[in-house]
């Protein structure tokens, strides 16, 4: 009885965190109130608070499972071995969450930073990090192998990939369509490459993609949680 009580608790708030991430990359952190996610799962606002007490519990709870979620994807390209393909394959990252019609949901919650909660803004401040760490790392490995070449810094090109994939992906998406991501995605890359090779160019630039559009949300009126 207890087992099965501790199953459908952890089944109900797996529920609320898939709703509330949506949510946020759609609409943003501030666009949503605990009324929309009790309406969307028919259970009562009574029962989120008792998963989460409050919104800055669930958003912080929401950027850990989706940090951990993108680490495990990284290690998953980290197997592919060169830097080159590496780097395409984080741009790929993106642009799959850019075809659910979505954002990345700490770019998102960047854009309004100065509102969240102390512990949301660092826990956002730490997946960028995060994110860099293993750029700086992938850059470094493609330098000494000769896969990569760059200017200044690796710790400064990671910043410069985060930056630019996720504007990339901001300013794709009232325009709509995702090959304006690829197309700033694959010269990104390309700046990477050594000269006359075209290695930096990776698996984005390498076979055209159909024009996808990306809808925009409609605008909805906030209500209190």
């Amino acid at each position: 009885m207890t087992a099965s009580r501790g199953h459908d608790d952890a089944g109900t708030a797996s529920r609320i965190l898939d709703v509330a991430e949506r949510l946020v990359q759609v609409r943003g952190f501030n666009g949503f109130s605990y009324a929309d996610i009790a309406a969307e799962l028919h259970i009562t606002k009574a029962a989120l608070h008792y998963h989460f007490a409050g919104k800055a519990d669930l958003g912080t709870a929401l950027i850990a499972r989706y940090a951990d979620r993108f680490a495990e994807a990284l290690a998953e390209v980290d197997a592919r071995g060169d830097a080159s393909a590496k780097l395409a394959g984080y741009a790929d990252l993106y642009l799959q969450v850019l075809r659910g019609r979505k954002m990345c949901l700490c770019g998102m919650l960047a854009a309004e930073y100065q509102t969240l909660p102390q512990p949301m803004q660092d826990a956002v401040i730490r997946f960028f990090d995060r994110n860099e760490t293993w750029l700086q790392d992938v850059l470094e490995q493609g330098l000494q192998d000769g896969s990569l070449q760059f200017a200044g810094s690796a710790r400064d090109s990671a910043r410069m990939i985060v930056g630019g994939l996720e504007g990339a992906m901001l300013v794709a998406r009232p325009y709509g369509d995702i090959a304006r991501f690829q197309a700033a995605a694959a010269n990104l890359l390309a700046s990477l490459g050594p000269p006359g090779n075209g290695q930096g160019e990776g698996q984005l630039a390498r076979a055209p993609q159909p024009k996808t559009t990306v809808s925009a949300p409609a605008r909805t009126t906030q209500s209190s949680a």
